[in-house]
């Protein structure tokens, strides 16, 4: 028997929810990563770093992924509560949450997928989900970049670098 419309309003409710909060953290997190990319470089580049990427790419891949799962549990809730920090008015607290859980998140959590990719998307369901946010990752920024707002966002970057190289030249 199908569903009623008004039983389906609460799923489509909380949904829209999820979707509308996954799309502030990916809109912020795409901010962002031109600000860190640098960083990222050169801790990837480091002697270290490489060492101990090939020591993650060696390990079983049930440890693999507890190697990704611990430091992603602490990294993600930080963000959001940097969030809740920043909304209940202590905005430099919150930013300092919030940045040094994106810190963490792209400096640990996103080298060890890198080392591991192979042996986490051997797990079907693992696969899955990736898959399933890199489709709403590209479908949110899709979005973003076909609204006037993104439009100006590019015209206004653009004319900052016009006027900085200007100055420089």
């Amino acid at each position: 028997m199908p569903t009623a419309p008004r039983e389906r309003l609460p799923i489509r409710l909380a949904l829209w929810i999820v979707r509308a909060v996954l799309a502030v953290f990916i809109v912020l997190d795409e901010i962002a990563r031109p600000l860190y990319r640098p960083l990222v470089r050169w801790v990837a580049s480091l002697r270290l770093i490489h060492r101990l990427e090939e020591d993650v790419a060696r390990l079983p891949r049930p440890l693999v992924l507890l190697a990704l799962a611990v430091p992603f549990a602490v990294a993600e809730p930080l963000k959001l509560i940097g969030l809740i920090v920043m909304a209940r008015g202590a905005f430099w607290t919150g930013l300092v949450v919030l940045g040094l859980a994106h810190l963490a998140s792209f400096l640990i959590v996103e080298r060890i997928y890198h080392a591991g990719r192979e042996k986490l998307l051997s797990y079907s369901w693992f696969a899955r989900i990736m898959g399933l946010l890199t489709r709403l990752r590209d479908q949110i920024l899709g979005w973003v970049r076909a609204s006037a707002a993104y439009a100006f966002a590019i015209r206004t970057r653009d004319a900052a670098r016009r006027w900085w190289h200007g100055l420089t030249a």
